[in-house]
C-alpha cells in the first residue's frame, strides 16, 4: 500500500551518511523523502482440483483474461506513445509476446486439462517457470526479460483473481523517490514526473525496459543496488545520483553542496544547450551539418522547432495505421502529412512511406505468420504487394506536396526494380490527381532508405534515380552483421562500430557523391553523441535525430574540427578492432566536449 501522505511517515533519526552503489541508469540527480514499495504478489495462488465438467470453463476463464490482458497493454502502450514516444511504447510489443507465447500457453493449457488444477496456479506456475530459467542465466539482457515475464503475469493473475494492481502510483500526494526490489515498465507508464523524483531498484541493468523508459521520463534511476529495500524505510532522506549510481542516504552538507554544484553544471549545460537552439551546426572549420528530427506523429511537427531542428528527417508514418481496428482513410493520412508539412515550414519534411511488416503489423491486416519477419514481408515489399493500400499513402503524401517542403523516401529498398515499381505507382497517382485537378508538387523529391547490405552495393545505379539517401543504420546493422536486436542471445554483437559497417556507410557517402546527392543518417548512431564526429568523417551530409538529443549533438558539431572526423574515419577504415575505433570515438567525442560527459560531483 502507499502511505496517503509521506508526511505521516516518521522518518528515521539520521545516523551518519552511507552511500549505496548500484548501476547508473538514468541521468540527472534527485533529493528527498523515499516511498518504498512493496514486492508484487509473489505468492503462488491455491492450487484447486477440478473435476471434468469444470474443465471446459476454467479454459475459457484463461482466454477471457488474456482478451482483457492484451487490451490493458494496448491502453499502456497508445498512452506511452502519447506521452513518451513511440519508441519506448514498442517495448509493449515485447509484452504482447509474452502474452501470446504459445510455448507458455500450451504447457499452461496442459496444466489445467492433464493435472485438472485452476487456471490461476497453473498460469503462476508456468510463467514462474519460465521467469527463473531467464532470471538464472549469465547474461543481463536475458535476466531482464524475466521481469517482462512477471509484469505480465501479474497483470493477468489479477485480472483472474479480480484484484486491482499492487502498485497504484496515480494517488501520490507528494513528490518523493521510489525504491523497490524493481519496477516493471506497466507501473512506469504510470509515473507522473511532477511526482517521482526518481527511483531506485534492488533488481535490474541498463537494459531493462524499465530503465529506457526512465532515459525518456528524464527521471533520474539507480538499479542494481541489491538490498536498498532492505537498508532504507519510507520517509528516509536520500540522494539519487542518477549519472554515477549512488543513492547517498542521510548526506552530508559536504555532500550536498558537491551535488549542488553538480546540478548547477548542468543546468548551465541545459541553457546554453537551449541557447543554440536557432545556431546552425557548423564545424569549428566551418563544415555546415544539417540537423534534423525524427518524429511518429503529426502533433510533434509543431515542437520541433523547441529542439532547434531544420525540418523532418523522417516522418514514420506506420504509426497512423497501428493500434487502431480500422485502416485509416486517405483523408486522415493526408490531414496528418499536411499538419506537419505546414508546421515545418519552410524547412523540409521527409515522409517515410508505410514500415508495416517484421515486428510491427496492424491487428485489421490479414499478415500470414512468418519464421523470420524480419526477412520478409515488410515495408516496401509490403506496400508493392498491397497497391491499394500504398495508391491511397502516395496520393495522400502527393497531395500534402502541395505545401511546397514534402519530400517522400521509400524503406527497405533492395534492388532498381523496386524502386521502379515504386515510382510506377506514384506516376500512375500523379496522372490521377492532375486529371480530378488536384494540386501537388510536381518537383517532389524521391529518396530511399539505405539499410540492405544489397542497397549499398548498387548505391551508384540506386542515386542516378532519387535525389537522396537516408541510411538506417539500425537495419543496416541487423542485416550486415546478421544480428537481431530483440535477440537476447545476439544483441550484444550488435555494433555500429564494426568496421564492416563504417565500410558500407563510407561506400554509400561516396556513391551519393559522385551522383550529385546528399546522403543522411535516421538511425540511432546519428543520435549518439560520441558517434557523430565518426559519422560526419565518413562524408554523412544530413543527421535526423530523435528531438531529445538534437541539443547536445549540435554542441557536439560546433566543437568539432571536420578536420579531426575526417582523420577519425580515415583510421576507423584501416582498423580491423571493433574495440580500438570505439575508444578513438569516444576520445575524440570527449576531447571535443568534454562537459557533455563530465558527470561527476566535485
Amino acid at each position: 500500500m502507499i502511505p496517503k501522505n509521506l508526511r505521516d511517515v516518521p522518518s528515521q533519526i539520521p545516523t551518519g551518511e552511507k552511500i549505496l552503489r548500484g548501476i547508473p541508469a538514468s541521468a540527472g540527480v534527485c533529493r528527498g523523502k523515499i516511498l518504498v514499495l512493496g514486492r508484487p504478489h509473489d505468492e503462488a495462488p491455491p492450487r484447486r482440483t477440478l473435476t471434468e465438467a469444470q474443465l471446459p470453463g476454467e479454459l475459457q476463464r484463461l482466454q477471457q483474461a488474456l482478451i482483457q490482458t492484451r487490451q490493458q497493454i494496448l491502453e499502456v502502450q497508445e498512452k506511452v506513445r502519447d506521452s513518451i514516444g513511440a519508441k519506448d511504447a514498442d517495448i509493449f510489443d515485447a509484452h504482447l509476446l509474452v502474452l501470446e507465447d504459445p510455448s507458455m500457453l500450451d504447457e499452461v493449457t496442459r496444466l489445467i486439462q492433464q493435472e485438472q488444477m485452476n487456471v490461476e496456479h497453473a498460469y503462476h506456475t508456468v510463467t514462474e517457470k519460465f521467469a527463473h530459467a531467464m532470471a538464472s542465466v549469465n547474461d543481463d539482457y536475458l535476466r531482464e526479460r524475466a521481469t517482462d515475464i512477471r509484469d505480465v503475469a501479474g497483470r493477468l493473475l489479477n485480472n483472474l483473481l479480480g484484484r486491482p494492481d499492487h502498485i497504484d502510483l496515480r494517488h501520490l500526494r507528494e513528490p518523493c523517490i521510489l525504491i523497490s526490489h524493481d519496477i516493471t515498465p506497466s507501473t512506469t507508464a504510470q509515473f507522473d514526473r511532477n511526482k517521482v523524483l526518481g527511483f531506485a531498484t534492488d533488481a535490474g541493468s541498463k537494459t531493462s525496459h524499465t530503465a529506457i523508459m526512465s532515459r525518456s521520463l528524464r527521471i533520474p534511476a539507480v538499479v542494481g543496488l541489491k538490498d536498498a529495500t532492505r537498508e532504507l524505510a519510507t520517509g528516509d532522506h536520500v540522494l539519487l545520483d542518477g549519472y554515477n549510481g549512488v543513492v547517498i542516504i542521510n548526506p552530508t552538507d559536504q555532500t550536498l553542496f558537491e551535488y549542488g554544484q553538480l546540478e548547477r553544471r548542468q543546468a548551465d549545460k541545459a541553457v546554453q544547450l537551449f541557447a543554440l537552439k536557432d545556431q546552425a551546426a557548423i564545424t569549428l572549420d566551418g563544415a555546415r551539418v544539417i540537423l534534423s528530427a525524427n518524429i511518429e506523429r503529426a502533433a510533434e511537427g509543431g515542437s520541433i522547432r523547441e529542439c532547434g531542428a531544420e525540418g523532418v528527417g523522417l516522418f514514420r508514418t506506420e504509426f497512423l495505421f497501428l493500434n487502431r481496428d480500422t485502416m485509416p482513410t486517405e483523408e486522415e493520412q493526408y490531414e496528418s502529412y499536411r499538419q506537419v508539412a505546414a508546421a515545418t515550414k519552410p524547412h523540409p519534411v521527409i515522409i517515410r512511406t508505410l514500415d508495416l511488416g517484421g515486428d510491427k503489423f496492424a491487428s485489421y491486416i490479414d499478415a500470414p505468420a512468418e519464421s523470420n519477419p524480419a526477412l520478409g514481408w515488410r515495408a516496401i515489399r509490403f506496400c508493392l504487394h498491397q497497391p491499394d493500400i500504398f495508391r491511397a499513402q502516395l496520393r495522400a503524401i502527393l497531395r500534402a506536396s502541395a505545401e511546397g517542403n514534402v519530400k517522400l523516401m521509400y524503406p527497405m529498398i533492395s534492388g532498381v526494380d523496386e524502386l521502379a515499381q515504386a515510382n510506377g505507382l506514384l506516376d500512375e497517382c500523379k496522372a490521377e490527381l492532375r486529371t480530378n485537378g488536384t494540386p501537388f508538387d510536381e518537383q517532389l523529391e524521391i529518396g530511399v532508405m539505405i539499410e540492405i547490405p544489397s542497397a549499398v552495393i548498387i548505391a551508384d545505379a540506386l542515386a542516378k534515380r532519387v535525389k537522396f539517401f537516408s541510411i538506417g543504420t539500425n537495419d543496416l546493422i541487423q542485416y550486415s552483421l546478421a544480428v537481431d536486436r530483440l535477440n537476447e542471445k545476439t544483441a550484444p554483437l550488435y555494433e555500429p562500430t564494426h568496421p564492416a559497417i563504417l565500410r558500407l556507410i563510407k561506400m554509400t557517402t561516396e556513391a551519393g557523391r559522385r551522383n550529385g546527392i546528399w546522403t543522411g543518417v535516421c538511425g540511432e548512431m546519428a543520435s549518439d553523441p560520441v558517434l557523430v564526429p565518426l559519422l560526419l568523417g565518413l562524408g554523412v551530409d544530413e543527421l535526423s535525430v530523435a528531438p531529445v538529443m538534437l541539443p547536445p549533438v549540435k554542441h557536439l558539431i560546433r566543437r568539432l574540427k571536420m578536420s579531426e572526423a575526417k582523420a577519425l574515419a580515415e583510421f576507423a577504415l584501416n582498423c580491423d578492432s571493433t574495440t580500438e575505433i570505439l575508444a578513438r570515438t569516444q576520445a575524440l567525442a570527449r576531447q571535443c566536449a568534454p562537459d557533455l560527459f563530465d558527470q561527476k560531483p566535485t
